[in-house]
């Protein structure tokens, strides 16, 4: 870790006289600082790192402030998987339950699809500066995940696509390798290029093998599109907006009454983060003039 070539980084670009988009990302560091922060269990590390992935490559589609919050909500015992990411590659994320370990699936991998689970729903929401933030929302299909944002582009984006995901964890539970793809088809592409380019993913190595392997992120895109030409790359990091300030303003909003009865009890008040975990502390006096400004 640390080391500059290790640094997570997300390339995109274009094939095939500009009919494929894609993106292809290095997310090892970023998964691997939530999971310690966060303190998941194998199971759950590649079901967080997958959907972070995703996100922080749904985040480089984006540009300026705009931002977007992935919400995976099967009916799994991991709960609810929440990733937030915008257009500079800024990227955080939690899960609900970080303690779900399954034993291995029928391929003798981690069982994400287990601790999803296969009936609920992705919902994507992205901030545009608009009045109204954009909603997209699907069934899970598999609760892989991969494929389920493959189907995702597919009905709510109208954008053919496909996407893969892959996170390696070693037997200490840290994390090896994870990162991804999405190829995205654009208007104009003959049957056989689609065909050419189905065929290609279909025999793709998973994810994981070729980042483990040591291959670069050009040379996994060329892997599927040989022509791919890069255009830009942004460097991937874990980002919390988090602050006293804004929890304070959070406690506020709760109201006079609840933040006196937590002045009764006369102890510190403690509020951790959900995407952090970082956790920030409050004595009695500063909930009396918290409470003060409620009434202002």
């Amino acid at each position: 870790m640390g080391t500059e070539q290790e640094k997570d980084r997300l390339i995109r670009g274009t094939a095939m006289n500009g009919k494929v988009r894609a993106f292809a990302v290095r997310t090892t560091s970023l998964v691997e600082e939530l999971r310690r922060r966060h303190d998941t269990y194998p199971t759950t590390t590649a079901a967080l790192g997958r959907t972070v992935t995703a996100a922080t490559m749904m985040g480089a589609m984006l540009k300026g402030d705009e931002k977007l919050t992935v919400q995976v909500k099967g009916d799994g015992p991991i709960g609810q998987i929440i990733a937030d990411a915008n257009a500079n590659c800024e990227v955080r994320g939690y899960v609900t339950n970080p303690h779900v370990q399954l034993p291995s699936n029928s391929q003798g991998k981690l069982d994400v699809a287990g601790a999803v689970g296969t009936t609920g729903y992705i919902h994507v929401t992205k901030d545009l500066g608009l009045k109204e933030p954009y909603r997209g929302s699907v069934p899970l299909i598999s609760g892989e995940l991969g494929e389920d944002f493959t189907y995702y582009f597919a009905v709510s984006e109208q954008t053919p696509s496909a996407v893969g995901l892959g996170v390696l964890v070693d037997t200490d539970s840290s994390v090896i390798v994870a990162g991804g793809f999405i190829i995205q088809l654009l208007p104009g592409l003959s049957d056989p290029e689609i065909d050419t380019i189905e065929r290609a993913i279909g025999q793709l190595p998973p994810v994981t093998s070729l980042l483990d392997q040591g291959l670069e992120l050009e040379e996994m895109l060329r892997w599927i599109v040989p022509d791919f030409k890069p255009l830009d790359e942004s460097e991937v990091v874990f980002s919390c907006n988090c602050s006293v300030e804004r929890v304070e303003r959070t406690l506020i909003s709760l109201g006079s009454q609840e933040l006196t009865e937590m002045m009764e009890d006369n102890k510190e008040v403690e509020v951790v983060c959900d995407f952090c975990n970082e956790a920030y502390k409050f004595s009695p006096e500063r909930i009396a003039q918290l409470q003060a400004q409620t009434k202002k």
